[in-house]
């Protein structure tokens, strides 16, 4: 028996688009074909009659009757035998004993949606339509019948213009399905081996979170250099030091960047801890700086003084009076400091020992006018110190450890 997660069942409210986006094995091509289960057969939460024509739509026709006909999440397999509707391959199309009717399509031929007219339709994979502008047109001019037509959307998200619109769009109802939300039904071995390698990469947080990360096109960093930038962890390190840019105030919407690197014996610099700390008193975050430094055995901790002085210093030996502080005060705007850091991953010369998404998501969206969403860079700017630190500033390199 099905038993749905909130997120897939119908939103409430007067939407036009429900749009499901949804990592690998999250459930969302269930949710496609039990919301036309409830169509078709006018169930309580789903239609108050019967919808008598609906599209299906995928990305081939290969895929539309693989996936959501004939899969096992798919039409034929959410229905009791007593409920389930015909299937007539040759003519791409499935007939409930009530008279209702779904039709495949492919979005590949987006000529074929000219002519025929539905009360409802479900896109699957919209994201992965080699033509989703002409297919999705050509749908929309299909839905005329009804009181109200609607339509569901499945897909792991890409940076796509389309779905850019619908996910703004007011009548649009968004859900989100991470994969982690359907461990249950999903085979361990698939969560420990791709979960776990994959988990806060730029592709694990698309193809297994849902997330849409397009990159900024007057940004110092893009993902794709971030992503060839990443290794499984750090090797030796000849030096490790913790970067602190402290917040401009203690509101609880303070963030105190606090960021980790270190210098390989292979000379290239690594990212190793991003432990920023939000919402923080003073002696809340010196306590996590000065905790990073410890758990990694760092070398010195380099604190930005521009917002705080010398206090900023003074609050750090206060928690602990033997860890080596080097002030630093900005002379140059964030965008002027952090260019000779950007050069360095352009150059090769930097790694990120595993995932940082938040780190990662500054970095790749930083541009001359700031980030994108109009917050301080504060990740950035401690790995900007980190790094400038290690690889920018004439310094002696101790005998290598082991991290």
């Amino acid at each position: 028996m099905f038993q749905a997660r909130e997120e897939q069942l119908p939103p409430l409210g007067d939407w036009t688009v429900w749009l499901i986006l949804g990592g690998r094995g999250a459930g969302k091509t269930r949710a496609g074909a039990e919301w036309v289960k409830g169509l078709a057969l006018g169930k309580s939460g789903f239609a108050p009659a019967p919808v008598g024509r609906i599209a299906l739509v995928g990305e081939t026709l290969i895929d539309a009757r693989a996936v959501m006909v004939e899969g096992v999440s798919g039409l034929l397999a959410v229905h009791d035998k007593d409920e389930r509707p015909t299937w007539q391959p040759s003519r791409r199309r499935l007939e409930w004993k009530n008279g209702a009717v779904a039709e495949l399509y492919s979005a590949e031929d987006p000529e074929s949606l000219r002519g025929p007219q539905f009360a409802a339709a479900w896109a699957d994979e919209l994201a992965k339509w080699r033509q989703a502008e002409a297919a999705w047109d050509m749908l929309q001019f299909a839905l005329r019948l009804g009181d109200r037509p609607r339509q569901a959307v499945t897909t792991t998200p890409r940076p796509i213009p389309l779905l850019a619109r619908l996910m703004e769009a007011p009548a649009t109802a968004v859900a989100r399905m991470p994969t982690r939300d359907n461990a249950g039904n999903l085979a361990p071995g698939f969560l420990e081996a791709v979960v776990g390698r994959y988990r806060g990469t730029r592709l694990g947080r698309q193809e297994l979170d849902g997330e849409i990360l397009a990159d900024r096109e007057d940004a110092l960093w893009n993902r794709d250099a971030v992503e060839r930038a990443r290794v499984d962890q750090a090797p030796a390190l000849a030096r490790i030091v913790v970067a602190v840019d402290p917040p401009a105030s203690g509101g609880r919407t303070s963030v105190c960047g606090i960021v980790a690197a270190g210098l390989g014996a292979d000379g290239l610099g690594y990212v190793v801890a991003d432990d920023t700390v939000s919402a923080a008193a003073p002696d809340v975050w010196a306590a996590r700086a000065v905790a990073t430094y410890r758990r990694l055995e760092a070398d010195a901790l380099i604190a930005e003084i521009n917002q705080g002085g010398d206090m900023v210093a003074a609050v750090i030996r206060q928690v602990d009076s033997t860890v080596p502080v080097r002030s630093v005060r900005a002379s140059r705007g964030k965008w002027l400091r952090a260019e000779p850091v950007a050069t360095l991953y352009a150059q090769g010369r930097v790694r990120h020992a595993g995932a940082f998404p938040k780190l990662e998501d500054e970095l790749c969206g930083f541009g001359p006018d700031g980030t994108s969403g109009g917050r301080s860079p504060d990740r950035l700017d401690a790995l900007v110190w980190a790094l400038t630190e290690l690889m920018l500033s004439p310094g002696g390199r101790p005998a290598i450890r082991r991290f």
